[in-house]
C-alpha cells in the first residue's frame, strides 16, 4: 500500500506540472501562451524533481513503468512490488490530466485547434514514421535508464538529494536533445494515463485521442530501459 499511494500522488504531480505547462504554453487566453520549448522542457524536468524529492526516500521515486520494469529486469526491485508501482503510476497520471483538465477547462473552450488539445495529454511523431518514431522513444528510454544507474559512478550522490538533481538533468537533456522527434514521452503511464483522460473526460472540442500511436510510448521506453540495464551490468566499471 505504501509503494501505491507515494507512487500515486508522485506521478499525480509529475503529470500536473508536465501536462500543466504543455497546456500552458499552447492553449488559448493562456497567460503563458507561446512559452515554447524551453519552458516546457525546464518544466517537464522539475516535474519529476519536486516529487522525487518528496517520495524518493520512500519508494525511490520511480514514476515510470519503464523505470520499474527495467530495475525489476536487473534485480533491484522486487517483482512483487511491480503491480503496486505500476497501479500507482498509471492511476496517478490519469489523475493528474483530470485534475488538469478541470484547472485549464475554459481555456479549452477557448482553443479550437483538436490537435493542440491531444498534445497537451498525449505524445506522437512530429514526422509519422512508425520504425523512426519507436526507435526514438526507445533510445529516450535507453538513455533515461543508462544514465539514471550512472549516476551511482558520482561519490555520495545521495547526500543532500544530488541524485535527484541529476535525474533532472538527465530529463532536461533528452528532452532538449531529443524531444522534437516525438514529444520524448520515455514513460508509458506519462501518455497513457494522460491520453485516457483526454478520451474519457469532457475535454471541450476534443477530437480523436490516436490510439493507434498509444503503443509506442507504451512499448519502446521499456525495451529501451531493459537494454540500458544490461548493458550497464556488462560494463566492467571496477
Amino acid at each position: 500500500m505504501q509503494i501505491f499511494v507515494c507512487e500515486l500522488i508522485g506521478t499525480a504531480m509529475l503529470i500536473l506540472l508536465g501536462a500543466g505547462v504543455n497546456c500552458n504554453v499552447s492553449l488559448n487566453k493562456s497567460g503563458q501562451k507561446g512559452g515554447g520549448s524551453i519552458q516546457t522542457g525546464i518544466a517537464w524536468g522539475l516535474a519529476v524533481l519536486l516529487p522525487a524529492f518528496i517520495f524518493g526516500k520512500t519508494t525511490g521515486a520511480h514514476f515510470n513503468p519503464a523505470v520499474t520494469i527495467a530495475l525489476a529486469v536487473e534485480g533491484t526491485t522486487k517483482w512483487s512490488d511491480v503491480p503496486a508501482y505500476l497501479a500507482g503510476q498509471f492511476i496517478g497520471a490519469f489523475i493528474g490530466a483530470a485534475i488538469v483538465i478541470l484547472l485549464f477547462y475554459e481555456h479549452f473552450k477557448a482553443t479550437d485547434d483538436p490537435k493542440v488539445k491531444l498534445g497537451c495529454f498525449a505524445t506522437g511523431g512530429t514526422i509519422r514514421n512508425t520504425p523512426l518514431n519507436f526507435a526514438s522513444e526507445f533510445v529516450c528510454g535507453f538513455v533515461l535508464l543508462f544514465a539514471i544507474k550512472g549516476i551511482g559512478q558520482v561519490d555520495k550522490v545521495g547526500e543532500f538529494g544530488l541524485n535527484y538533481i541529476l535525474v533532472y538533468a538527465i530529463i532536461v537533456s533528452i528532452g532538449m536533445s531529443l524531444g522534437g522527434l516525438t514529444g520524448y514521452a520515455m514513460n508509458p503511464a506519462r501518455d497513457f494515463g494522460p491520453r485516457l483522460a483526454h478520451a474519457l473526460l469532457p475535454v471541450p472540442g476534443k477530437g480523436d485521442s490516436d490510439w493507434g500511436y498509444a503503443w509506442i510510448p507504451v512499448v519502446a521506453p521499456v525495451c529501451g530501459g531493459i537494454a540500458a540495464v544490461l548493458l550497464y551490468s556488462v560494463i566492467p566499471f571496477a
